[in-house]
């Protein structure tokens, strides 16, 4: 028996030197910037030299015409692109799922290669596409779909749009493959015994399918939120937030307040804690929609 207790506790002990190092970094490079940034947002000065100010920075946010547009982009973001964004990448899974189409590794292969591509050359392709004097631009003409090139990336509504095209763009694979995975672990059965019964496909895929990838639908979305909410990269190097903070981000305008303007690390730690708020609250809403109504 004592055997079996000290071959326990060598055990342990092992245990406990593998998960003693990564729980020791993630604290150093995770939770404690994330703690140090709460404590910096509530203070106020320019550069490094910072003093105590209560909400200050927090009460600036309801007042700053930056910010509050910032926020008004990135909620058009989320409102337009996640929902498209999620119903394209189920239709495609649910297309790719199908056991009769041929190439299908290849299709699948295609709709997920924009998620691996790298994103400054994606975005100099997305530039000479909506130029002016752009692929889409000539095609358009050439159909006679509008009589003068639109300004892609110069209009402020024609702008907010590309960037809605991109991240679909980039990010639809992306869901696509948990659509697909959660799709290739239900019984055929199901669907056979509901041919049976004469449901139509269309019968299936919202008796069936929707309902059974529901925990996907939800974990997708939330993860799509999370990010829309923090989108910079593709703002930065197609838009670079223009025209007139137009298409700017609230992770461009964190990005600004800290390297581009006189550094004001405080304001920019309360406009990065909004960010938080907005993903709790949009996540907590999300749950809620989603939840079982017998729970």
């Amino acid at each position: 028996m004592n055997s079996k207790v000290r071959k326990i506790t060598q055990e342990n002990k092992v245990g406990w030197a593998f998960v003693i190092l990564p729980t020791v970094l993630i604290f150093l490079f995770s939770f404690y910037p994330m703690i140090q940034s709460l404590i910096m947002s509530f203070k106020t000065g320019m550069g490094i030299s910072l003093n105590f100010a209560g909400l200050a920075n927090y009460k600036r946010l309801f007042t700053d015409p930056v910010f509050l547009q910032t926020v008004a982009n990135t909620l058009l973001y989320l409102v337009i692109q996640v929902p498209i964004m999620t119903v394209l990448a189920l239709t495609i899974a649910v297309l790719l799922n199908d056991k009769t189409l041929r190439f299908k590794g290849f299709f699948r292969t295609a709709t997920f290669l924009p998620c691996v591509t790298s994103l400054v050359a994606y975005s100099v392709l997305f530039k000479s596409l909506f130029a002016q004097d752009g692929l889409f631009n000539r095609l358009l003409l050439d159909i006679h779909l509008i009589a003068q090139p639109i300004q892609w990336l110069t209009d402020p509504f024609w702008a907010k749009v590309t960037i809605i095209i991109a991240i679909t763009w980039r990010w639809t694979g992306y869901n696509m493959i948990f659509y697909l995975a959660a799709l290739q672990n239900i019984d055929s059965s199901v669907y056979e015994a509901a041919k049976i019964d004469g449901a139509t496909g269309l019968t299936q895929f919202f008796k069936i399918t929707a309902p059974m990838l529901k925990p996907i639908i939800l974990f997708t979305t939330i993860m799509s939120t999370n990010g829309t909410l923090q989108i910079f990269d593709e703002i930065v190097n197609l838009t670079n937030g223009g025209p007139a903070n137009a298409t700017l981000s609230i992770s461009q305008y964190i990005y600004n307040l800290c390297f581009k303007y006189t550094p004001n690390f405080g304001y920019a730690s309360a406009v990065s804690y909004s960010i938080v708020i907005m993903v709790a609250v949009l996540s907590f809403v999300q749950f809620k929609v989603a939840g079982d109504k017998n729970d």
